[in-house]
């Protein structure tokens, strides 16, 4: 039997563990065996340690091992999923879903809620009404034959010793460890089953990840991990030091979506989502044109179908003014003028939440209404009493609250400043 404390003790000392001293972990993490304030300690621990790459891989695959992993074996075709790490009005999978699934890939994408700044990937996507989430095996393996893509929740079975690391992270300040980072993340794509798996790396003031390095390392790390366990993978490294799109907030994120797929090839949300795409043809082997395959309302159209098969209602697909704001609105005018030096991302994110449209803690509701449009772009020039920003709640107090969250997210110069790029070392 396992001695947690020595386990500690030598991983503070920046000792190696063994394989099967990890896999004692997790199954102690799994049957709740292990306390959590000697987990917590294992985890600031590996905060200050570290892990090995081997330590990584056998953490990442013991976590997937923690509950049940999907078989997509009953997919006829190449199976992909992508993922984000994080950022603000990112809502590239309702791009990707429809364009994959019309170049032939088969999309079984398990996503989460979301916790902080604005909903996840299901909060938007339920923005249609009666939209499913909880769609079992057999139902996600028969409408990835027939549509091409499916979108459901991430089901208390996959990779179940993760979600329990996750929460004591979250409350021990050890969320930003890259190794724990790309376990959590790896272990549930591993589970999820695809075959082929592209991540989004983000960093910047509205990402966990602040530099490039630190998100170059975390993408060399998960790529490494992912090859050695077996599957094809790579990882898009992107900015997050500006929303991608001035929308924030699950109704005006999917219309700024649902803008590409009707034609829009303006701004960044179009640029990572194409990017993404042809990182995953080429994974695949495969020549598809991103823009072809939006041309002529085939992506709409596909999109419409996997709203359809998940019993949602696809009129907002077509319609994306159908998708209205909260009622309670205020405009922000600029107090000085000025060129947009830097954004703070993560306030504006925090905006979105205290007007209702993100969550504080597990099982909050969430506002599909609430939000904001954030008009400043950096490098641009604003000018005093300029409208740069819309806010939207339910409740009038709210706008108040989420009105001083935004007071110190734009910094203005006089001088225009450099723009960062959205792809590659800055």
């Amino acid at each position: 039997m396992t001695d947690f404390v020595e386990l500690i003790a030598r991983k503070k000392a920046g000792r190696e563990l063994s394989t099967a001293e990890i896999e004692a972990l997790v199954r102690g993490v799994t049957d709740d065996s292990i306390p959590d304030y000697q987990l917590a300690a294992f985890l600031m621990a590996v905060c200050w340690r570290g892990l090995t790459e081997r330590e990584v891989l056998d953490l990442t695959r013991a976590m997937a091992d923690s509950g049940e992993r999907a078989d997509l074996s009953g997919v006829k075709g190449i199976t992909v999923d992508k993922h984000s790490t994080g950022g603000v009005s990112d809502s590239t999978t309702l791009v990707l879903l429809p364009v994959l699934a019309l170049a032939g890939l088969k999309v079984v994408k398990a996503s989460g809620r979301g916790l902080g700044h604005t909903g996840g990937t299901l909060d938007k996507i339920e923005s249609f009404p009666g939209f499913r989430v909880d769609l079992d095996r057999e139902e996600r393996i028969a409408q990835a034959n027939r549509v091409g893509a499916v979108l459901c929740g991430a089901g208390e079975d996959l990779a179940p010793a993760d979600k329990k690391l996750y929460a004591l992270r979250d409350v021990t300040a050890t969320v930003d460890s890259l190794p724990l980072i790309c376990a959590s993340v790896m272990s549930k794509k591993l589970a999820g089953g695809a075959g082929i798996l592209l991540m989004d790396v983000k960093y910047g003031s509205g990402a966990f990840l602040k530099t490039y390095d630190e998100a170059e390392a975390l993408a060399k790390l998960m790529t490494k991990v992912g090859r050695e366990a077996g599957r094809v993978t790579d990882c898009l490294i992107s900015s997050m030091e500006q929303p991608l799109t001035p929308a924030v907030g699950c109704h005006l994120e999917v219309r700024e979506a649902l803008k590409i797929l009707h034609g829009s090839r303006e701004g960044d949300l179009y640029a990572v989502s194409k990017a993404l795409a042809e990182k995953m043809f080429a994974l695949a082997g495969l020549s598809a044109d991103f823009d072809g395959l939006i041309a002529g309302g085939k992506a709409v159209d596909k999109m419409a179908e996997i709203v359809r098969a998940q019993g949602g209602d696809p009129a907002a697909v077509f319609e994306p003014e159908r998708l209205l704001p909260s009622p309670c609105r205020r405009e922000i005018l600029a107090g000085a003028e000025g060129f947009a030096a830097a954004v703070d991302t993560r306030a504006v994110g925090h905006c979105c939440c205290l007007l209702g449209g993100g969550r504080e803690k597990k099982g909050d509701p969430i506002d599909r209404g609430a939000g904001l449009m954030f008009f400043p772009r950096l490098g641009g020039f604003v000018k005093k009493g300029e409208k740069i920003a819309e806010l939207y709640a339910a409740d009038p107090d709210k706008l108040d609250a989420g009105e001083r969250a935004l007071e110190k997210a734009l910094t203005l110069s006089a001088e225009p400043a450099a723009v960062p790029p959205l792809f590659g070392r800055p």
